[in-house]
């Protein structure tokens, strides 16, 4: 993957400054809404198959938001220079804060943060960054020990103190508890099984090559290249997390559980917010788009009640529904 990306921005030849502020970096895509009323320029750094950067794409599309897209090289990640933070997805705002842009983090804060601002965008974006604090905690390895940043109350929504949303403690408390577990545990699956095997390995790069159009980008010998190299390591690298995170012997019975885990949390509605897909219902489509062409995606389908509640999200998203949605805020 790797390889295809370094490949790709060495043919395409993007043109990066590394300040953000005034930059000239050439987006690789827009995505334009008509119905889009937010009045944000956005941006999003990312890798296009990156379960993570999906997410917060769901949640755009679904919301009409408009925004750039920057693939990031993932190799040399010249295209996020400017910035500390060298994870993806970045979303960054501007023509908003101090300093004429600002930069969120973190997929579950982006939501976060873009979902309070549509729930009352009386509160600048820069105001609402504030209520996220970060922290570093030291995470002690078998060799050695590394530190990460995390925000602790990152699936939480902020409302000024004389408003609150509909919705009962209990569904505020239901949506956060899901959106964790699709953070936390539901993530750890998709590697594992989408390089099975070789052949599912080589076959998920195929897939990667139809979703970042590589026959456009790449010529034969680049593609075939990217696809047999990344498809044999990635095959590896599978094993090792299977074995990180615990997975049954047949890592498809862990997919499968996680896929009957979510129909649980559905409860019988048409999503996990009720009539409306909420952040939860968001992360986790985001999260199967990642590896909707695959053979993993497709065994799941078949041996779990979840394709329903699937086809659902992807009209609500594809439709753009949420942008003129009544948005459930009151006052106390």
């Amino acid at each position: 993957g790797s390889l295809g990306t370094a490949l790709l921005f060495d043919k395409q030849k993007y043109v990066v400054n590394a300040d953000f502020p005034g930059q000239s970096i050439v987006p690789t895509k827009q995505i334009r809404f008509d119905d889009d009323k937010t009045g944000l320029k956005l941006t999003l750094f990312q890798f296009v198959t990156c379960p993570f950067c999906c997410k917060v794409r769901a949640m755009l599309n679904y919301n009409g938001i408009s925004y750039d897209v920057v693939e990031v090289n993932s190799i040399t990640r010249d295209e996020i220079k400017w910035s500390k933070y060298k994870k993806v997805p970045i979303l960054v705002a501007q023509g908003v804060g101090e300093e004429g842009y600002v930069q969120l983090n973190d997929s579950t804060v982006i939501m976060s943060v873009l979902e309070s601002y549509l729930n009352d965008k009386t509160v600048s974006l820069q105001k609402l960054l504030t209520f996220y604090p970060t922290m570093d905690k030291e995470i002690k390895g078998r060799f050695r020990s590394k530190t990460v940043t995390e925000t602790p109350n990152k699936n939480f929504l902020m409302f000024q103190d004389h408003l609150t949303d509909k919705r009962t403690p209990e569904e505020r408390a239901e949506e956060r508890r899901i959106r964790v577990w699709v953070d936390t545990v539901f993530v750890h699956l998709i590697s594992p099984n989408v390089y099975r095997t070789m052949s599912e390995s080589l076959d998920t790069f195929q897939w990667f090559s139809k979703a970042g159009d590589w026959e456009t980008n790449f010529t034969g010998f680049q593609r075939n290249t990217i696809i047999y190299i990344g498809g044999f390591v990635m095959y590896f690298v599978g094993k090792k997390l299977k074995r990180k995170y615990n997975l049954q012997k047949d890592v498809r019975e862990s997919l499968y559980e996680g896929g009957n885990a979510w129909v649980n949390f559905l409860k019988g509605r048409k999503f996990v917010g009720g009539d409306q897909p909420n952040l939860a219902d968001l992360s986790m489509y985001g999260m199967l788009t990642a590896m909707e062409g695959t053979e993993a995606f497709r065994d799941l389908v078949d041996n779990t009640k979840l394709k329903p509640w699937y086809d659902r999200t992807k009209t609500m998203v594809e439709g753009h529904q949420g942008a003129n949605r009544a948005r459930d805020v009151t006052r106390k």
